[in-house]
């Protein structure tokens, strides 16, 4: 399997602006966040467990992101309907947004080869990207274990 060439975002280049539509049908675009910082952060799929523990970890955590200036915009390549399910199921209180075509994950890098199961499957890697409010890239992290990862990125971020 060839994947698309996905290239990883690195610091301080401009972030790739998008306009995607969320659990409630409203579109969000970056650029609607500029002025903030935002953790734009990639997963897999909705209701799926790795996804769930993290989505919650980032539930649990808003408070403290907001209060240190960050909104969180959570991406995947389900359906509207997929994260509405998922954000009323959990609580969910910050955005979630359906890339079904993949085209921001793999502007974002978040877009490649995986292993799942002992196989090469093509899909999301669970990437976070965080975007300064002149909207360039602060901090890019690809590859990102789902638990523990909401803590590890606060305390690099210093929250």
């Amino acid at each position: 399997m060839t994947a698309p060439s996905t290239v990883k975002l690195l610091p301080g280049t401009e972030a790739p602006d998008f306009a995607l539509t969320d659990a409630r049908g409203e579109t969000h675009s970056l650029s609607d966040y500029r002025g903030k910082n935002v953790v734009v952060y990639f997963y897999p799929k909705a209701a799926t467990p790795g996804c769930t523990t993290e989505a919650c970890d980032f539930r649990d955590s808003l408070a403290s992101f907001k209060g240190h200036g960050y909104e969180v915009l959570g991406v995947s390549p389900d359906s509207q309907e997929a994260i509405s399910s998922f954000a009323d199921d959990f609580s969910l209180t910050f955005p979630l947004l359906a890339d079904e075509d993949h085209k921001v994950a793999l502007a974002y890098g978040a877009w490649g080869e995986k292993l799942l199961d002992g196989e090469v499957v093509e899909g999301i890697v669970r990437s976070t990207v965080v975007v300064d409010p002149e909207g360039k890239v602060k901090l890019a992290k690809y590859q990102v274990a789902a638990e523990g990862h909401v803590s590890e990125l606060k305390t690099e971020l210093g929250l």
